[in-house]
């Protein structure tokens, strides 16, 4: 993390969630996913943060945009949909950079399909937030800013330069 990065939040959408609003709603809703990142804007811009948002449904693209917000932010909210459940590639960007990142999931993958109950991403991540819809993202949202803005308090849990292996 450079200079001036302290008060920035990164939010990384993965595949599908482009559809939120359409896409299986007694799943996950109505709310789309323009709807959660202005919620989130809205939530950062009252606390004096900006917020970067990237959604892709391509595993390559994700990983670069976890190295570069990974080091231009304080912290960044994963919801890598079904990447989660597999993407080493994903897990070791994750791992790598010094940002503390929350992984969240709109509905709660443990009681769905039992392929969904095993996240590659959870143990790089300070926490997961899953069941809770879009208040997940704004819980996620609330804990990186309570962390930036206690500079640094100790933790056993976190990614990158707090200590996770690679």
């Amino acid at each position: 993390m450079t200079a001036g990065n302290e008060r920035r939040i990164g939010v990384i959408h993965g595949p599908n969630l482009n559809l939120l609003g359409r896409r299986e709603p007694a799943i996950y809703g109505r709310t789309t996913l323009a709807q959660i990142d202005e919620m989130l804007r809205s939530i950062a811009s009252a606390e004096g943060y900006e917020l970067l948002t990237v959604q892709s449904n391509h595993e390559g693209v994700l990983v670069d945009a976890v190295q570069e917000l990974g080091y231009e932010t304080c912290g960044i909210i994963v919801n890598l949909g079904a990447l989660t459940h597999y993407s080493i590639a994903l897990r070791d960007a994750l791992a790598a950079v010094p940002a503390l990142a929350v992984e969240v999931h709109l509905s709660n993958v443990y009681s769905r399909e039992p392929f969904r109950h095993h996240s590659v991403i959870a143990p790089v991540v300070a926490g997961q937030i899953t069941g809770l819809g879009p208040a997940g993202y704004a819980f996620a949202l609330r804990f990186l800013i309570d962390r930036a803005n206690s500079k640094g308090e100790s933790t056993d849990a976190g990614t990158g330069s707090t200590g996770s292996p690679a």
